[in-house]
């Protein structure tokens, strides 16, 4: 009988250095009851040292103040990257590159650079504004002409809904690289396969940079579905039986829910990847179960998760913006996972 090949999911070391990398998305509070949960989900999930948290927009404005208040508590009162999310439809070039020199001044040095969706909403045609940055791939330029910062980008397994076909769209992506985006963060997905397929094509067109896939623990099936659909990402049959019937069985939803990312991220671990972005809906309890079995364990340092003395920020050495402290807020991007911007 032939030994059985081994998988890695079952050899992932939980101890010395982790071989998995994880990062994690929230969107800002818009309550005191929604900030309070917003902080319990970073303090659980803090310990288990993430390569950096993200923190998203809320289309059309709504969260400026509230995301550059989490951004700036992120850096003051944690050890967390804090990897402050940009979009560029609605604004001009001069409001976005603000927005730039006040993240560098407050110590960002991560940010994700997406297109954002139309001021119209969803299904609205795109049109860049007259003196604004015409794209993702623009902006990312931009971004890379003030200050010495990481980029990271988007990217879509099963096509943008704006781009025509799946070779515009990794044009897109090659655009955003070679403007010097160094990592990738996809749309959810719910099979494995489609990510694959993907990965083959980004990669066959001489893409090298990390295509990290973005998992979106089903926390509401019903929501997510409702998510889905706008985003493009397609639902199969056999996730929506697994929750047929569970509307009024919250502990059970929450059990297969579980067992759905389970499922999903090991298999991955077993086709060979090693990062994942996790888009958290800020709760906790789903996605440190999951980085559990991937072999993340807390920090054993007492927990501290007090800021140390930051290395020195001048490389970052942009020149000074407008109304230093204050972050314009450009419209169009969806809290909470991923929007449709390029």
């Amino acid at each position: 009988m032939n030994a059985a090949i081994p998988r890695p999911s079952r050899f992932i070391d939980a101890g010395g250095t982790p071989r998995i990398r994880v990062s994690f998305e929230f969107f800002p509070p818009k309550t005191a009851e929604m900030e309070q949960t917003l902080w319990e989900a970073i303090n659980r999930l803090a310990p288990l040292r993430p390569n950096f948290v993200s923190v998203t927009y809320g289309a059309g404005g709504s969260t400026r103040e509230r995301t550059h208040a989490t951004v700036k508590r992120i850096l003051a009162e944690t050890i967390l990257v804090p990897a402050a999310h940009l979009t560029c439809v609605g604004a001009a070039c001069a409001e976005v590159d603000g927005v730039i020199h006040n993240y560098c001044t407050a110590g960002v040095r991560h940010i994700v650079a997406l297109r954002g969706d139309p001021l119209g909403g969803i299904g609205e045609r795109y049109a860049p504004h007259p003196g604004g940055y015409r794209n993702a791939a623009d902006l990312v330029a931009g971004i890379k002409r003030i200050a010495d910062v990481e980029v990271s980008v988007s990217a879509y397994p099963e096509r943008h809904p704006d781009s025509p076909t799946v070779e515009a769209d990794i044009d897109m992506l090659k655009a955003k690289v070679d403007a010097g985006a160094s990592r990738a963060i996809t749309q959810f997905f719910f099979e494995n396969d489609l990510y694959f397929r993907y990965l083959d094509r980004v990669r066959a067109c001489g893409i090298e940079v990390p295509i990290v896939p973005g998992i979106l623990p089903v926390q509401n099936f019903k929501q997510t579905k409702s998510f889905a659909a706008r985003c493009g990402t397609s639902v199969p049959d056999w996730l929506a039986e697994r929750f047929d019937g569970l509307e009024n069985d919250a502990a059970t939803r929450k059990l297969i829910a579980a067992a759905v990312a389970a499922e999903q991220v090991i298999d991955l671990v077993d086709r060979g990847v090693t990062d994942f972005h996790f888009y958290t809906m800020n709760r906790a309890d789903l996605v440190y179960a999951v980085c559990h079995l991937l072999g993340l364990r807390p920090c054993q340092d007492g927990g501290d998760l007090s800021l140390p003395a930051r290395e020195e920020l001048g490389h970052l050495n942009p020149k000074p913006g407008p109304d230093a402290g204050e972050l314009p807020r450009p419209a169009g991007e969806r809290v909470g996972v991923r929007g449709l911007g390029r």
